[in-house]
């Protein structure tokens, strides 16, 4: 919150040097239902990205005070503010860190190619503010710790299939998105196509794993559980050590007129208790983020398709902890 200031001062240019014009506009008749639970953009100051969108947005005090573009094409899929005020995100094609004034401090670009030298990158942490966790989706797929300050790549690792079997070389796509290094050194990677959600230790020998259809994003709480999205189920699910389920979330459980018209993808667990779903909606339709509190009662819908776009990730920004210091951050 303290570098939110950072954002509006008046030597950060409204189009940076390194932005690109993303597309826009195909949302402006969308239509904001009345009524919705909590108070709109004024809900929480966040940074808040979607895939289907290649623009970026930072609100507080209940409008967007900050964006930046990097042009047609696909996806955003992670994004962090740091302590310091930069920002982390990725964009399938690579992995980069601007500052509040859109400087491009760090980037990590991945091979276009088609074939078997095709890789994405779908993730991306900060560990400290000098080193970077990601994972490059290829043939195989790698783990990566590359020190922004330096340029050394201090982990590179293949990481194992978590069946045994070899990555369908037609579907790098799929392969991974969200992946977490843990307060205890672990790695926890959610298996898009495989289906499975895998810990690792810091030598890659699997640890724990939860088989689950489509986990999109799995997060690791404080407590020791791991909050799972399960995209094509549509379905939220927290479970213990053991594999047993403590608290599931399906979007039957929202009322009718908040569901969701595409599934979540990721999910965030503010310290309150209470979680915030994300949506990439259907094309200006239906909400883009809903919390609910531990009960299941709905705190909040955002349905603003005039000022954001779709929504796959979100970081809220008062939300207590230090996002470069691995558990502390639960999104």
């Amino acid at each position: 919150m303290a570098q939110l200031a950072r954002f509006t001062a008046p030597d950060v240019p409204a189009f940076g040097p390194a932005e690109i014009e993303s597309p826009g506009g195909k949302w402006t008749n969308a239509v904001t239902p009345a009524g919705l639970p909590g108070n709109g953009l004024a809900q929480h100051p966040m940074l808040y990205v979607g895939e289907n969108y290649t623009k970026m947005f930072l609100v507080n005090d209940g409008k967007v005070v900050w964006t930046y573009q990097t042009g047609p094409g696909y996806e955003y899929d992670d994004v962090w503010m740091l302590s310091n005020g930069n920002i982390l995100f990725t964009r399938m094609q690579y992995v980069a860190e601007i500052t509040p004034d859109k400087k491009v401090v760090w980037r990590y670009d991945c091979n276009s190619s088609s074939g078997t030298n095709h890789t994405e990158v779908h993730t991306c942490q900060p560990i400290g503010l000098d080193r970077v966790m990601f994972v490059v989706n290829g043939l195989p797929p790698r783990l990566m710790i590359v020190n922004t300050k330096t340029g050394a790549v201090e982990v590179n690792h293949e990481v194992p299939s978590a069946d045994g079997r070899p990555f369908n070389p037609r579907n790098v796509h799929g392969q991974f998105r969200r992946a977490r290094y843990t307060a205890q050194g672990t790695y926890l990677l959610s298996y898009l196509s495989s289906s499975n959600v895998v810990e690792y230790d810091k030598d890659f020998n699997k640890i724990w794993g939860y088989p689950i259809k489509s986990p999109w994003a799995a997060i690791r709480l404080k407590n020791g559980n791991s909050v799972i999205t399960d995209e094509q189920d549509s379905l939220t699910r927290e479970v213990n050590p053991k594999g047993e389920t403590v608290w599931e979330f399906k979007d039957t459980d929202l009322p009718e007129a908040f569901r969701f018209v595409q599934a979540p993808q990721s999910c965030t667990r503010l310290a309150s208790g209470n979680t915030i779903f994300t949506s990439r909606g259907g094309g200006g339709k239906g909400p883009q983020l809903v919390e609910v509190t531990p009960d299941k009662k709905v705190a909040w819908v955002l349905q603003d398709w005039k000022d954001l776009g779709d929504a796959t990730a979100v970081q809220i920004l008062d939300d207590p902890g230090i996002p470069e210091i691995p558990g502390e951050s639960r999104h």
